[in-house]
């Protein structure tokens, strides 16, 4: 039996939002992008990835990799600039996840706004 989105065991997560947070989970699993997501949360503003890349001293081809996880979840969002493409925070991500951090936890939260 499983619930794919709503109505199942009483009390028990909705399978959509389950889905949401563990994808950021899983994208923020890795100690580089933590950093690029603390980064770019603390900057807020829309960075190039070579700013990224001197601010956090790895390879351009490390970040970028590491860029396109946390685009995929939408905890980091792309702005065209020209032909270039910045980076920066998504605050709806930035905003949930406390939320969903504490409902994993089985502390009580508000439903996330910006789950997708």
């Amino acid at each position: 039996m499983s619930d794919e989105g709503g109505g199942g065991v009483a009390g028990l997560l909705d399978r959509t939002t389950a889905q949401a947070y563990a994808s950021w989970l899983r994208a923020l699993a890795d100690p580089t992008r933590v950093q690029i997501v603390e980064y770019l949360a603390r900057q807020a503003q829309a960075m190039s990835v070579g700013e990224i890349v001197a601010a956090i001293g790895l390879a351009q081809s490390t970040v970028s990799q590491h860029l396109k996880i946390l685009t995929e979840v939408r905890c980091v969002l792309v702005e065209p600039v020209g032909t270039a493409r910045h980076y920066r925070i998504d605050d709806a991500c930035v905003d949930c996840f406390p939320s969903a951090a504490d409902v994993v936890m089985g502390r009580p939260a508000p439903h996330p706004n910006g789950a997708r």
